[in-house]
């Protein structure tokens, strides 16, 4: 699994000019899964991710996590996060698990993270979607289940 997390005041997502997911401050979570991805990885990550120590305590240091601060998750599937780019000009996805094995992996990963007390709001799984958010910092970071 790979993940593009940005730090952010607020965030949404629409599909078909319609909100689905709408967020505070806390987490934009850009979630990519490949073929090899089990359960064991979307726990990992979600573990990784509620106590990644990336917002400011009052001395301006990272030291809380989007738990400490009260914060939400705002969840959205991105296969092209597995795109290689290295030959052509068009990017190859065979990298990316295939919809019915990404989408489990996918859920596994968002209840692993209500699980631990997170609230998260979802875009639509394979639907083009519009993502709007203000990245507070920023602050962005990849993280990487391997």
């Amino acid at each position: 699994m790979r993940i593009v997390a940005q730090r952010s005041k607020e965030a949404q997502v629409s599909v078909s000019g319609e909100i689905v997911g709408k967020i505070g401050k806390g987490l934009v979570l850009l979630v990519g899964v490949t073929h090899e991805d089990k359960d064991r990885d979307a726990d990992y990550l979600a573990e990784k991710i509620a106590n990644l120590r990336i917002f400011e305590d009052e001395e301006g240091k990272m030291n809380h996590s989007v738990l400490d601060i009260g914060g939400q998750v705002l969840s959205i599937s991105q296969f092209t996060l597995y795109g290689d780019c290295r030959k052509g000009r068009r990017p190859n996805f065979m990298n990316a698990a295939g919809p019915e094995h990404a989408v489990r992996i996918y859920e596994q990963f968002n209840d692993a993270l209500r699980r631990r007390g997170l609230k998260v709001e979802t875009g639509v799984f394979g639907a083009m979607m519009d993502v709007a958010l203000t990245n507070w910092g920023p602050v962005t970071l990849i993280l990487d289940s391997k």
